[in-house]
């Protein structure tokens, strides 16, 4: 990774860009220190999200709803889900008021506590058989909490990372960040590959599959060191202050970018639903319908998420050639292309599931890689850090949320094919959120 710190000359810039390396320089705190905090940080919130995703297909079924067949149990454990997505706008208003009051070295260690241990604590949760309806009820107030949580852990690093990255490298520092959606993908599904296959089906289902929400604990404890050893120093917080990333309020945020907070949040709806389509939708898919070896096909969405790694590497780069919003227009009529075309080769036998996934993550890779960097580029300083917290939650209320509840629900009734429909029209979407946007994404000051 090329350092900006070391006193090289710096390309056309304005004078507080200029201010801002000055500091960086004299204080020591360089771009590649920022990048592994907020790896390290994003990593240990998509372990946590797809630790409870893979359990909801795989046991929150039939631990919690033993009475309904597996298709209504699954459809009834995303619905569960979703309920994280909906308590985070809520937790961003609550930590953003901590965050002024407080500090955010408080707030993030209140919100990341609260996530380790929300997600800690559903390795204890009782079977409906011993505790009935609570147990469901417990479950939701552990996702609820989890989501509330990641509302808080929202903590401007990504945005400093890129106000401070080269005019001509601004793609390949907005990339970095989406790195831990695959690494923490990989955590999890190589646990639940790992407890699925050695164990028979009542030894998982009993105690095997708890050990990955511990696991969550430790990890978010280490996260949190790896973040507050940036957030809680004084040169740190020198920057923060230089580059306008305090927490504006949130009802003068959405006064001032209310129609940028909405529009916003569907640029990135395509990668966002195939955020998804290619995790959990289809692991579901083959659960319940393909009745595949689940240990195997972790192994494939593995695989495919190592070259969602490599695509989300790949979009920093192409962006620095061609433009942020070219890039994710491009990617979104792929994304739209292929939602359409491959329904159909897969009832005609000419590619199988494992293709699809695969080709699937590398899409999601080169889409998602630039996805936070378009949501912030949008804003004034003065709201960057409370308006780009704002936009990344609608994001993904409207475009993952729901989307496994949805995409299993369409699969049941008519089929894959109104699946690829429902991935198609997030596309249109984003193209549209992109034309209606122009050329801000590209050219606005950041």
């Amino acid at each position: 990774m090329t350092s900006i710190t070391h006193g090289q000359a710096i390309p056309s810039s304005t004078q507080s860009e200029v201010d801002v390396r000055a500091t960086l320089r004299r204080d020591h705190v360089d771009p590649g220190r920022i990048a592994i905090g907020v790896i390290i940080g994003r990593t240990s919130e998509f372990f946590n999200f797809f630790v409870f995703a893979i359990a909801s297909v795989l046991v929150f079924p039939p631990l919690l709803f033993p009475a309904t067949d597996p298709l209504t149990g699954t459809l009834y454990a995303f619905a569960i889900l979703s309920l994280a997505f909906i308590a985070r706008p809520i937790g961003s208003v609550v930590f953003m008021a901590v965050d002024r009051r407080h500090g955010r070295g408080a707030k993030l260690t209140i919100a990341m506590f609260l996530l380790g241990g929300s997600t800690a604590a559903m390795a204890f949760l009782p079977g409906y058989e011993s505790a009935g309806a609570f147990a469901i009820v417990l479950l939701c107030v552990l996702r609820f909490l989890q989501g509330f949580a990641l509302g808080g852990a929202w903590d401007g690093l990504a945005s400093l990372l890129a106000l401070n990255a080269p005019q001509d490298r601004r793609g390949w520092y907005a990339m970095i960040p989406q790195l831990g959606a695959p690494i923490g993908f990989i955590l999890a599904a190589a646990l639940f590959s790992y407890f699925y296959s050695r164990l028979s089906m009542a030894d998982f289902l009993d105690w095997g599959w708890r050990y990955p929400f511990f696991v969550a604990f430790a990890i978010n404890v280490v996260a949190l060191f790896a973040r507050l050893r940036l957030v809680v120093t004084e040169e740190f917080g020198s920057l923060l202050e230089r580059d306008e990333l305090r927490p504006a309020r949130v009802g003068a945020t959405v006064r001032n970018n209310g129609p940028t907070i909405l529009l916003g949040a569907f640029v990135p709806l395509a990668s966002y639903a195939l955020f998804h389509v290619v995790t959990v939708f289809p692991l579901s898919w083959m659960h319940l319908f393909a009745h595949g070896d689940i240990a195997t096909f972790l192994d494939v969405q593995m695989f495919g998420a190592l070259l969602a790694m490599a695509g989300i590497v790949a979009s920093g780069l192409i962006a620095d050639r061609i433009g942020r919003r070219r890039l994710l227009g491009l990617t979104a009529v792929v994304i739209g292309l292929g939602s359409f075309c491959a329904p159909f080769l897969f009832d005609l036998g000419i590619i199988d599931e494992n293709v699809i996934v695969i080709a699937g993550f590398l899409m999601f890779g080169l889409s998602f890689g630039q996805a936070a960097g378009a949501l912030a580029s949008t804003f004034e300083r003065a709201y960057r850090y409370t308006g780009s917290a704002l936009t990344s939650d609608l994001a993904w209320v409207v475009g993952a949320g729901f989307a496994p509840l949805v995409a299993l629900g369409l699969c049941a009734m008519f089929g894959l094919v109104a699946v690829g429909a429902y991935l198609l029209s997030g596309a249109l979407c984003t193209l549209a959120a992109l034309y209606f946007h122009q050329s801000r994404l590209d050219t606005k000051e950041v």
